[in-house]
Order: structure tokens, then C-alpha cells, then sequence
């Protein structure tokens, strides 16, 4: 039986390795907007026809939606829209566009019809600010390291890891999996480089079949069990929330950006604002944890 999984593993960067990811991230949001801006300057314009009575079949010829056509577009027009395209690696311009692309079947799915659950909008452009640097690679030079300790990708070379890779590294050297992908992206002020991998498994039967017991999932108890055992909930949100409400006076009391006026944040308030995005983090990553142990 195939599996699809992920490995997570966090990142120790050199400044100049740091300097190259966010290029790469760069370059996949520049090729997102760039995307997106052709193709909602297709739709206005054809909305703008219909408007003014042209038939449908005399409209501006609509943009294909799909990520090789998305490619083969943005292929001609990267020489004037980045002329330092050279500088990073194809995969992060490919990032973009295949973002641009599921946005965009996704929402035209979800407007006809065809798509069920919640109605999805059109896709936003990706500020530099705002959104989540990340990037994606599916083809290239993808392992890791027999040392435990590096993983290589490709233009970005050897990367050392914080922890450990052997969980990882033993499934591939016996060849139980197999690695289709790595996605590098920057959470809690941190990089992180997940690998989704595909593997061979067999089919696990439980040790005590004939067995039976109910849980109970509650908010005071993580879990009630039918043989009467209670298991606590860590809360760990409210263990952190003294750490938090302190860190956040801190940093009120910084200078940070206003948009109204365009003042700039103070390098002391980003100091601190990447210190209460850690705090987060690390709350998030326990009760992840704890909800998939």
C-alpha cells in the first residue's frame, strides 16, 4: 500500500544561504503576481466587452488557466519582467505559477459549481510583507545527507539542519520511500525544509482485535476513557500567555509602522515582533503535536 507523508525538519543558515532563500522566495511571488495580473487583465477586459455588446466569440481570447500554459507564457516575457531571472532556480518561478493556477481552477470551479464546501474568492497578490516566504522544489538535486545533519537542494546546495534527519535518511537508504518533493518555508522567524515523500506500507492489523473501549474528547480533559483513565490536557496556550501578554507590552511600546502616515517600524519593535512570532510558533508546533502523537 503507497503513503504519502511529510518530514519536517528546522534549518541552522548561513547569512548568505538565508540571502538566497528569500531571493527564491522573491521570485516565486514576483511570478505569482505576474500571473495573476495577466489573467484578471484578460477577465476585466472581457467583462469590459460584454459591456459593451461584442459577441461572445469576438471577445479577447481568454488565457489559459493551466500551469504548463501559465509556464510557456511566463518563459517569453521573464526576460523584461525579471531580467535576473538567471540569479535563482526554475522551481521557485514554477512555485508561483502553480500557486496562481490552483487558485485560479479552484475559484472557477467553486463560482460554477463544481466545487463543493465554501465558496472560494478570486485569488489577492502576494505582498512582500504579508505573505509567508516559501518555495518549492520538484525536480533537481533532492537528498539528504548520510551525516544526519545536511540536506541538499538544488542551486541552494548544502543545507545544515537543526536536528537530526535520521528518520528520514534510514527509510531512504533502505529504500522504503521515496522523496517526490521539498517545500523550504519561513515560520516563527525560523526556516524549515519539509519533504513529502511516498512510501511502501503493508497492512497493520491491531494487536487486540476483540478489544473495545470508548474515548470521550472534552476541553477540561483532553480525553475521557470508557476504563475510567482521564487524559489531562496539556494547555499549552495558557501556559504561554503570560510569556505572551509580557512580550506584547514590549512591543506596544516600540515604534511600529502606520500606515496612515507611512512611518516605518523601528529595528527594536521587529526585534520584538519576531520574538512574539516565535512564542506563537512554538505554541503551535506543541499542540500540533500533541493532537498527532
Amino acid at each position: 500500500m503507497k503513503a504519502f507523508q511529510a518530514y519536517q525538519f528546522a534549518l541552522d543558515l548561513t547569512p548568505s544561504q538565508e540571502r538566497a532563500l528569500f531571493a527564491h522566495a522573491g521570485a516565486a511571488r514576483v511570478a505569482h503576481n505576474w500571473a495573476l495580473a495577466r489573467a484578471k487583465a484578460i477577465i476585466d477586459q472581457r467583462s469590459a466587452e460584454r459591456s459593451y455588446g461584442i459577441a461572445e466569440v469576438d471577445l479577447t481570447p481568454m488565457l489559459s488557466w493551466s500551469l504548463p500554459a501559465l509556464r510557456k507564457a511566463w518563459n517569453q516575457a521573464k526576460g523584461n519582467v525579471a531580467p535576473w531571472w538567471t540569479e535563482c532556480s526554475k522551481e521557485a518561478f514554477n512555485t508561483g505559477l502553480d500557486a496562481v493556477a490552483r487558485a485560479l481552477k479552484n475559484w472557477s470551479n467553486s463560482k460554477t459549481g463544481k466545487r463543493a464546501g465554501q465558496r472560494v474568492g478570486f485569488p489577492r497578490y502576494k505582498s512582500r510583507r504579508r505573505s509567508t516566504p516559501s518555495v518549492r522544489f520538484t525536480t533537481g538535486t533532492i537528498r539528504v545527507e548520510a551525516d544526519r545533519k545536511h540536506v541538499v537542494l538544488p542551486r541552494l546546495g548544502r543545507l545544515k539542519t537543526h536536528e537530526s534527519t535520521r528518520k528520514l535518511a534510514r527509510r531512504v537508504e533502505a529504500g522504503t520511500l521515496r522523496i517526490l518533493a521539498a517545500t523550504v518555508r519561513r515560520t516563527g522567524g525560523r526556516w524549515h525544509v519539509a519533504f513529502c515523500v511516498e512510501s511502501e506500507r503493508g497492512p497493520r492489523a491491531p494487536m487486540r482485535p476483540s478489544a473495545v473501549i470508548g474515548v470521550d474528547v472534552g476541553i477540561k480533559h483532553l480525553a475521557v476513557l470508557s476504563t475510567g483513565e482521564l487524559e489531562p490536557n496539556p494547555q499549552h496556550l495558557g501556559a504561554a500567555s503570560r510569556r505572551m501578554r509580557r512580550l506584547a507590552r514590549r512591543m506596544s511600546r516600540r515604534c511600529g509602522p502606520d500606515r496612515r502616515t507611512g512611518q516605518h517600524p523601528s529595528n527594536r519593535w521587529e526585534r520584538m515582533r519576531k520574538r512574539v512570532a516565535q512564542v506563537h510558533a512554538r505554541v503551535a508546533n506543541l499542540r500540533l503535536d500533541a493532537s498527532t502523537s
